[in-house]
C-alpha cells in the first residue's frame, strides 16, 4: 500500500453521536488469529472470565499494524498510539515477523473498531479505506473524529456495493490526520485484514438458543469483529449491566490491549 493510497480524496465530514458508555465465534471455524475463550462462572452469569491468554499462530497470513505509525517525524508523540482493536502482536524486529492480523466476520457490512488518542494541534480529522486483496478501493470516507480519546465504530453503508463477500480477504486502514487533511499533511495510521466466512447451520442455531448473549458465541468461534459490535449493542442497550462492561474489558485484555479498555465508545453514524 503506497503513502499515496493513504492521502484522502476529499470528502463532506461525517457528523459523529457519541454514546457515553464506560467501557465495553461460524462453527470451528479457522482463523489467523487465535483469540482466547470466556467462560461462564456459574449459572446466573454473574461475571466472564478469560480461561487462557491468546495463542495467535504466525503462519505467513497478511500482516499489518495495530498500533499506530506516522507518515512524518512532525506528528507530535502520543502516550497511547491510534489502535486498531484486532487480534494479533506487533512485530519487535522485522516487519514480515509480524503475527497476522487477520479477522473474520459473517457479516456482508461490519463495524471496524479503532481506538483514536487525542491529537494537540489537530482538526480531528481521519479517515477510513476498505480495499480488496488487488488494493482497489471498496470504501472511503473521511470522517470528523472525537474531540476527545474514544474508541471509535466504523461501519461499512449497509448498501450491495459496499457488501463483503464470502471467502474474500479485506484490506482496511485508518487515519488520523496531525493537521488538516491535506496531501501535505502528516498522519498516524493503523492497518489490519478481515474475511468474510460463511454463517454454517450449527452457528446459526446457537446464536438463536442464546440470543441475548450472542457476543460470547461469537467470540468462542473467533468471529472477532462480530464478537465486539454485538456486545457494544448490548451494552448501548443496557448501560447499567456491569457485566457487559467486564466482558467488554476481558475481550480487550485478551488481545493485550488492556491499556485501552475502559476508554469511552463511540459509534460513527452516516448521515
Amino acid at each position: 500500500m503506497t503513502e499515496k493510497k493513504l492521502l484522502p480524496q476529499l470528502m463532506s465530514l461525517r457528523c459523529i453521536v457519541p454514546l457515553a458508555i464506560a467501557s465495553l465465534a461460524s462453527y470451528s471455524l479457522p482463523i489467523q488469529a487465535k483469540v482466547a475463550k470466556l467462560v461462564t462462572t456459574d449459572v446466573s452469569r454473574q461475571q466472564n472470565q478469560l480461561a487462557q491468554k491468546p495463542t495467535l499462530p504466525d503462519n505467513g497470513a497478511p500482516v499489518g499494524r495495530r498500533r499506530g505509525g506516522t507518515s512524518r517525524s512532525d506528528c507530535p508523540a502520543l502516550n497511547i498510539p491510534v489502535t486498531a482493536l484486532v487480534p494479533g502482536k506487533e512485530a519487535l524486529g522485522d516487519f514480515q515477523d509480524s503475527i497476522s492480523f487477520l479477522g473474520s466476520t459473517i457479516s456482508e457490512h461490519p463495524t471496524f473498531w479503532v481506538y483514536t488518542p487525542k491529537v494537540p494541534n489537530s482538526d480531528r480529522s481521519g479517515e477510513f479505506v476498505l480495499q480488496n486483496e488487488a488494493g482497489d478501493d471498496i470504501y472511503r470516507k473521511v470522517l470528523t473524529l472525537p474531540p476527545t480519546a474514544a474508541i471509535i465504530g466504523i461501519s461499512l453503508p449497509s448498501i450491495p456495493k459496499y457488501s463483503l463477500k464470502t471467502g474474500k480477504k479485506y484490506h482496511w486502514y485508518f487515519t488520523v490526520y496531525c493537521g488538516k487533511p491535506e496531501p501535505e499533511t502528516g498522519y498516524f495510521y493503523v492497518d489490519a485484514w478481515i474475511e468474510r466466512v460463511a454463517l454454517t447451520k450449527d452457528l446459526d442455531i446457537q446464536l438463536k438458543m442464546q440470543k441475548s448473549q450472542d457476543y460470547l458465541t461469537y467470540f468462542e468461534q473467533n468471529l472477532w469483529y462480530d464478537a465486539l459490535t454485538k456486545l457494544s449493542e448490548q451494552i448501548r442497550g443496557n448501560s447499567q449491566n456491569n457485566n457487559l462492561k467486564t466482558d467488554w474489558i476481558n475481550f480487550l485484555k485478551s488481545i493485550d490491549l488492556q491499556d485501552i479498555a475502559q476508554e469511552p465508545v463511540t459509534i460513527l453514524h452516516e448521515l
